[in-house]
């Protein structure tokens, strides 16, 4: 038996806790420290770095998926491990008003829990659903879960940033307490008794884990695909660190108005989204590779948007913006999922997870180089080399723009055959 579609959406509400989960520590938690308490937005984007770069154990997740193990037991612990260190990262940051050195050494601890979370949880989901989904609903159900782990970060993002005004530390952790807890239960609730009703039994493979990935990385297709996502996940996350702080500092947002319009950044990536799917999978207008391009193209068109109002300061229309950014980022990411999806399964049987753990490590690994370049290039340009606050943003920015066109070239080159991509998206093609 295979995953049904209501399984699917089951599936996708722990997507849902894992994206509320993480938005709080990519964005409110970030925002607190470069603002509030005035630190370099290099510091917590080191922090989100060491998160993201402990997920590159993700391919030894998704092996251990292809090899044997209780995934269910691992989705379970990995958001465990998720909400623990998100809870202690808040907590952390409270510390450091009086108390930075153990501030630091807690925020240190915790996000470290919440890269293994991520890594063990995530992989070992996107795993399940790579080998009980039926091979004609794959890509429909990665676009599902896909959408709702962004509707829990928009949602989370906007309600977090709706009863965070007026900031308190003691109002933060009740908050945080209450996102972190209520995923998890979620997540418990949502994949209990779902692996034991499907045909999902882990393939025996009769090598080591090295040898595994070695066989995956010879497949022409699945490097060239890793590069790929490396290089367009650097150009989508670099604006991820600094977008909150350009906000608070060159419009003047209130912390609860920056964590907003995160959600509403949000809101436009999910947008995005669903055209692309009615579009591609309803309609079948475009390929993947185009919508991809477009996306791209798209992307850098707003931060070129975001770079100009910057100039203007205060009452510039930068939620439209940020919306439309977003938006152009959800068209991007929906049909390079679509791609993923198509090719988890085009190689040596047996590899989906293994497939799915490499581009999730070269995701992690893009995720947390480019917070971190975005971040520590603004520290440097602040710092004397640019004449503002607005200059040194925007620079960054002009930078990310740049990355997502040649992000665009380079899907020209790898992903070749476009009608044949574009129909294992629809599904019963």
């Amino acid at each position: 038996m295979t995953l049904s579609w209501f399984a699917i959406v089951r599936m996708g509400l722990v997507q849902m806790c894992l994206g509320a989960i993480v938005v709080l520590t990519t964005s409110t938690l970030n925002r607190l420290m470069v603002v509030e308490l005035a630190l370099p937005a290099v510091l917590p984007g080191l922090l989100v770095a060491l998160h993201y770069g402990i997920q590159i154990t993700r391919p030894n997740w998704g092996f251990l998926s292809d090899t044997g193990g209780n995934r269910t037991r691992w989705i379970i612990r990995g958001m465990a491990a998720l909400a623990a260190g998100a809870m202690l990262a808040a907590y952390g940051v409270v510390i450091m008003e009086t108390q930075f050195a153990m501030g630091m050494v807690l925020s240190v601890v915790a996000y470290a829990l919440i890269g293994l979370g991520v890594g063990a949880s995530g992989t070992s989901l996107l795993a399940l659903l790579a080998t009980a989904t039926a091979p004609t609903r794959r890509a429909a159900a990665a676009t599902i879960t896909w959408l709702m782990m962004i509707a829990g970060i928009a949602i989370t993002a906007g309600v977090v940033g709706a009863q965070l005004d007026p900031y308190s530390a003691t109002l933060l952790l009740k908050i945080v307490a209450i996102v972190t807890g209520g995923a998890f239960v979620l997540t418990c609730i949502a994949v209990w008794g779902i692996e034991a009703r499907v045909d999902a039994a882990p393939e025996v493979a009769p090598m080591p884990f090295r040898e595994g990935l070695a066989e995956v990385w010879a497949e022409r297709k699945a490097r060239n695909f890793t590069l790929f996502v490396f290089l367009s996940m650097t150009a989508y996350f670099m604006q991820e660190l600094i977008l909150e702080p350009y906000a608070g500092l060159v419009f003047d947002f209130t912390p609860g108005q920056s964590t907003s319009l995160s959600g509403a950044q949000n809101g436009g990536v999910f947008m995005g989204m669903v055209l692309v799917g009615v579009m591609a999978t309803g309609f079948k207008i475009g390929s993947l590779r185009a919508w991809v391009i477009g996306g791209c193209f798209g992307s850098a068109a707003m931060l070129v948007t975001l770079t100009l109002l910057g100039q203007v300061g205060v009452g510039a229309p930068l939620m439209a913006a940020v919306v439309g950014l977003g938006f152009f980022n959800g068209v991007f990411a929906v049909a390079a999922i679509g791609s993923m999806m198509a090719l988890a399964s085009d190689g040596r049987d047996a590899r989906e997870g293994t497939r799915m753990g490499l581009w999730g490590a070269a995701q992690a690994l893009a995720a947390g180089f480019g917070g971190l370049v975005g971040a520590a290039s603004v520290d440097i340009m602040r710092a004397g080399v640019a004449t503002s606050d607005a200059t040194a943003f925007g620079t960054v920015f002009l930078i990310e723009a740049a990355l997502f066109i040649a992000a665009a070239y380079m899907a020209l080159r790898v992903m070749e055959r476009p009608a044949a991509l574009h129909s294992s998206l629809v599904p019963g093609e």
